[in-house]
């Protein structure tokens, strides 16, 4: 019965070395860490593809989800997934890490 344990111990230990990440040199975030900071300088811009991959490389990214007015979205959290809201005018009123 023990070498069953162990061997799903070990088992378990290699699935959550596969899920680590790294960072680099002096970088806080792990890789593909969306950072909302440095995207709250876009609000009040006008939502436009150019600015989104401005946003996308600011915040450091991996996807872009544009939510337009009154729409609904999912509450997954993917700490990848920048989400973009705009108003009627297409003009930028938040922007999340979600």
């Amino acid at each position: 019965m023990t070498g069953r344990y162990a061997l799903g111990a070990l088992a378990a230990l290699g699935t959550l070395a596969g899920c680590t990440t790294t960072t680099g040199p002096g970088d806080p975030s792990p890789q593909g860490s969306c950072r909302p900071e440095p995207g709250q300088r876009f609000v009040g811009m006008r939502a436009t593809g150019e600015l989104g991959t401005q946003m996308l490389a600011a915040t450091r990214a991996q996807t872009l989800r544009w939510v337009p007015p009154n729409s609904a979205v999912t509450m997954d959290f993917n700490p990848s997934r920048l989400t973009v809201s705009y108003d009627d005018n297409y003009v930028i009123t938040t922007v999340a890490c979600t």
